[in-house]
Formats: C-alpha cells, structure tokens, sequence
C-alpha cells in the first residue's frame, strides 16, 4: 500500500488562550507539559504506518514556518500553505488533488493536529486496519470513538448494520450534531452512537471521485489547479483560485451524503483537548484534584484546579476551588473552571 498521512494545522485554539493565540495555536503547543507539542504527538503516532515523505501539513500560510520548525523530518514541499480559512472541505481537497498528481493510487487518513492519543499501540492497529479495508475497495472509514459520558461537546455518528465480513466494521446511518445533556445520556445508554473524532481513511481515488459528485464546485476548482501542481505557477494557482472555495466542513459537503461509508468504533484513549476542561481530566491530580504544568506549582487549601505555568519559575496558589489559571507572554487568566465558555470573549 502506499500509505499517506495528512494533517490539518489551520485552526487557532481560540478556547485555550492565552495559551494558545493567534500568532502561535494550541497544536504547536507543549499543552500536555511532556516536551512536545500536540502536532508533534500526532506525527510520532503514525510513525511506522508511513515515511516522512509521505506525511503532508495542511496549513495557513502564517504557520508554515512553525511547522517546519516543529517537524523538520517532512519535506519543505509537503507543508501546505492555505492562503485563507475555508474549514475542512477545502483544506482536504487541496492535499488529496496535489497527492493524486503523483500518487494515484495513494491510500489515506486525514486527522486533525491536535488532538490526543494515549494507547499509541491500539491506535495504530485501528489505522492500519482501516487502511487495508480502504485499499481494496471505494469505502469510506471514519473513526468512532465509543464514548465513557453522555459528552455534549462533540458530535457523534450513528452506527448502522455490523459487517458479516468483518465485525469490527458498521455501516453509517447518520452523523448527529453536538447533542444536549438528555440526549447524549440517550445516546450513551443506545450503544451505538459513537464520538466524531474527525478521522478519515480513504483511497485518493474514492475521495477525489465523490467529491466530484457531492462537492462539485470545490473539485472543479482543484481540477483547474491540479495541472500547475510541482510546478512554479502552484503557489499563484493556490492564491488566485483557494480564496473561492466555499467555506464549508467535510462533514456537510461529502460525508452526510456518501452512501459507501463506514465506521470503526475504537477506544484508544482519545480526546479532542477542546477545552481548559477537558485537559484538566487527561493531566495527573494530586489527592485534591489539581492539575499542573509548570516546573514549581505549589498548591495550598486548593481543590480542582488546572495551572498551566510553564514558563514561570515558582507559582504559588492558596485558596481557590474549581479555577483555571494560565500564564503565558505577560498575560495571566484566572477564571473559573465552570465559565470558561466566556475564554473567548477574555481574549478580545
């Protein structure tokens, strides 16, 4: 097989400022304290499943640098530039178009950058089964991960008929919206509705073909840059004609729609690390439920916290219940765990 990774950059992490800004998003972040950021952790998981070469960033332009600095083992040439936002649908469509140029029989998985994986080992058994079932046919394989709470974060896809062939596989019956309290709880107690972790597996024939179909204003327009692509005239082609594609996720313009599509329900210890919430549940507590990054927090009289301090020398707490405190460039949030939906409206 000849497998390709591609990775989605674009984002700008706005719900972990001031961690995250702007200039420098959470997935070029050491958000979990180990030493490497999350785009790092993400190429380090697929590594065995394919060569460096064959691992391709899809980014905006303002990242490039980042990412090249971050992961010097992938080729200048395969780091993506988006000229402008345009969500998923377009930023897949790019690097599918350019690898078909010379991989036309490429197998793929597409994945975001900043998620997080802790069993590494059943991660990669997962891909590489998917990938196997993808080489051989025009299937579509989504991940999904089953779920241990009624989340209402994330969105979710409903399983359909088992595969008699392979019983690990279902059909899709639907992708579902990020649900409400009750009907998450409803989903959970169904069994068969699994979280939307954002990972695609697919030939670069099948997506390219579909797309054709479903999103036929984005793929004609990569039709008419796929001639100029590794040649001089790409990077004008890109500027000139990406600005037009509709903004639109691939969720909406190709997967709700595509009949040959399946899931693999997996549990591998994922998360999508959306929010201060969320990391405070994956890092290590102490007894009173704190959670710290930095290389001295002390922590009196306090319960249920997330610091994130890094590159502070010594922070010293006394006497908060339930809060989020970051530090980073001179800027200090502390904010209370159960509001901080409100990040975004900090950071303006």
């Amino acid at each position: 097989m000849d497998n390709h990774i591609v990775i989605m950059a674009g984002g700008v992490g706005s719900r972990f400022w001031p961690m995250s800004t702007p200039e420098c998003p959470k997935q070029f972040i050491d958000i979990m304290g180990c030493g490497k950021s999350l785009i790092q952790l993400t190429v380090d998981r697929f590594s065995g499943i394919c060569p460096p070469e064959n691992m391709w960033v899809v980014t905006s332009e303002k990242y490039v640098d980042i990412v090249h600095k971050q992961l010097p083992e992938i080729p200048e040439s395969n780091i993506l530039a988006e000229p402008c936002a345009r969500n998923t649908a377009p930023c897949i469509a790019y690097a599918c178009w350019k690898i078909k140029k010379k991989h036309p029989n490429a197998n793929m998985v597409v994945t975001p950058s900043d998620a997080l994986v802790t069993n590494t080992v059943e991660f990669k058994r997962v891909i590489e089964k998917a990938l196997r079932f993808t080489d051989e046919g025009s299937a579509i394989v989504t991940l999904g991960i089953k779920p241990t709470r009624p989340e209402t974060g994330y969105g979710y896809i409903a399983a359909g008929d088992q595969l008699l062939t392979d019983k690990e596989m279902f059909t899709v019956d639907a992708f579902k919206e990020k649900p409400d309290k009750s009907t998450a709880e409803s989903y959970l107690a169904e069994g068969s509705y699994f979280w939307n972790a954002g990972i695609f597996v697919w030939n670069v024939r099948t997506i390219t073909s579909v797309m054709r179909v479903y999103a036929p204003g984005i793929a004609q327009i990569f039709d008419r840059i796929f001639p100029y692509f590794y040649t001089e005239d790409e990077g004008k082609m890109i500027q000139k004609f990406f600005p037009t594609c509709e903004n639109i996720s691939i969720d909406y313009a190709v997967m709700e729609k595509v009949q040959e599509i399946y899931v693999l329900p997996a549990s591998f210890g994922w998360s999508d690390l959306g929010t201060w919430g969320a990391l405070h549940g994956l890092l290590p507590q102490d007894e009173s439920g704190n959670a710290t990054v930095g290389p001295d927090v002390r922590m009196y009289d306090s319960r249920d916290c997330i610091v994130h301090v890094s590159e502070e020398k010594r922070v010293v707490i006394q006497g908060l219940d339930g809060y989020i405190v970051v530090e980073k460039d001179n800027t200090l949030l502390i904010c209370k765990l159960d509001e901080e939906q409100r990040i975004k409206e900090f950071s303006k």
